[in-house]
């Protein structure tokens, strides 16, 4: 894709993050520093944390017995730590518990980008990566994260259903992922075209936005009929109506 340094972003979709090329918050380091097209890094903490508020999951990557394994986990961000949770037997999630180091991908794919030939065609996104080494939460502490956890993914779900019994709160382990190294790369301002390229301009190019949508909710079968949809399950949809991402 043909790109132009340091182009305002072009949110078609509506969504623009503040730009504050002033704030340096997110260091950089070997681990964080964008390479390849290295004008669209995002270094304001800012834009992290709508990348991260804006996703309901993200994938998690170790090494385990020299061999990469990354799985998909629903997160959310409690202040600056990131939240996930999986089962007290899991060995992957055990690892991490143990200390080994964890790369988390969110990426939000915002269009495809048609160019006139197909080297320069491209996608739209926003996208963070972060690398940290997790710590558990303790158990005076697990039920709150978990709620924390819950608010993020089914906002007011918890004041529809009964509470979280002892036994599942034993059963289920919560990781504390710290945003302390993390990068951020928002390509909206890469153009699909700039002036004198070369190319023949009878050929189309331009963008095809993309979106997430939230379908209708379907009751399950043993919902005792005229069971009304809660405010939750709606809320749920409005914002993923308001983001376009999920």
């Amino acid at each position: 894709m043909v790109h132009r340094n340091h182009a305002e972003p072009d949110y078609a979709l509506g969504h623009r993050v503040p730009c504050n090329g002033d704030m340096t918050d997110l260091p950089l380091t070997t681990l964080t520093r964008v390479r390849r097209g290295a004008h669209h890094q995002r270094t304001d903490r800012a834009a992290l944390y709508d990348v991260i508020d804006t996703a309901l999951y993200a994938t998690l990557a170790i090494v385990r017995d020299d061999r990469p394994v990354a799985l998909p986990v629903g997160i959310g961000r409690d202040g600056d730590d990131l939240l996930v949770h999986g089962s007290t037997g899991s060995d992957f999630f055990r690892r991490i518990a143990e200390g080994v180091p964890v790369s988390l991908t969110i990426t939000h794919l915002m269009g495809l980008k048609y160019a006139r030939s197909l080297f320069d065609s491209s996608m739209r996104y926003r996208c963070a990566v972060v690398h940290a080494v997790a710590s558990v939460v303790p158990p005076e502490e697990k039920e709150a994260a978990l709620l924390t956890l819950s608010e993020h993914l089914m906002p007011g779900r918890s004041e529809d259903v009964r509470p979280m019994t002892a036994r599942e709160i034993a059963a289920t382990l919560v990781l504390r992922i710290p945003l302390a190294e993390a990068s951020v790369k928002d390509n909206a301002g890469s153009l699909v075209e700039v002036d004198d390229d070369g190319e023949d301009r009878s050929v189309w190019a331009g963008m095809l936005p993309l979106r997430v949508v939230a379908g209708d909710p379907v009751t399950s079968p043993q919902t005792v009929a005229g069971t009304p949809v809660p405010e939750s399950v709606r809320r749920a949809a409005r914002r993923v109506a308001a983001s376009g991402t999920a």
